[in-house]
């Protein structure tokens, strides 16, 4: 009798230990998961007020300060001025406008990048806007800027 209590606690403890390991890897995973939508949605956020606050409010300081250390190489400031002086001729776009967004991951979990691709409407005609964003330590930061703006009036 003795070999069968034995056994059943060993059983038992056994049963303990994949049940703790079931909860600790769901946990993971929930986790994970959770983390990936916050991600997403911070993104999202970011993408839109990154935007807004360059196109509709011309803040020259959120630009400069947000470039990734590549997107300051390839938009240095004297390209960000002649930007920002561009969007104050071309005036207020009329609103609404639609931003089209991506979110995607390097790796499942992990790496998220964002694309944004924003069509406004001013009254010398449309603009289009591309944005990358990405997340690699701390915040995000906006990897690469394209504007596209109206092309100028055909000559007749």
């Amino acid at each position: 009798m003795k070999t069968q209590n034995h056994r059943s606690k060993t059983s038992g403890e056994g049963l303990v230990i994949v049940i703790v390991l079931i909860l600790v890897v769901g946990g993971g995973l929930w986790y994970l998961v959770s983390h990936k939508q916050a991600m997403d949605k911070e993104g999202r956020a970011f993408g839109h007020e990154a935007i807004n606050r360059i196109f509709l409010n011309y803040d020259a300081a959120f630009l400069a300060a947000n470039l990734s250390p590549q997107a300051k190489l390839d938009l240095p400031p004297s390209d960000q001025e002649q930007l920002f002086t561009q969007l104050k001729q071309l005036g207020v776009p009329v609103q609404p406008f639609k931003t089209e967004e991506n979110m995607t991951w390097e790796s499942h979990f992990f790496e998220p990048r964002g694309f944004f691709t924003t069509h406004f409407n001013y009254p010398s005609g449309s603009a289009m806007v591309q944005m990358a964003i990405d997340h690699p330590v701390g915040k995000w930061q906006i990897v690469n800027l394209t504007f596209q703006p109206p092309a100028p009036p055909q000559a007749r």
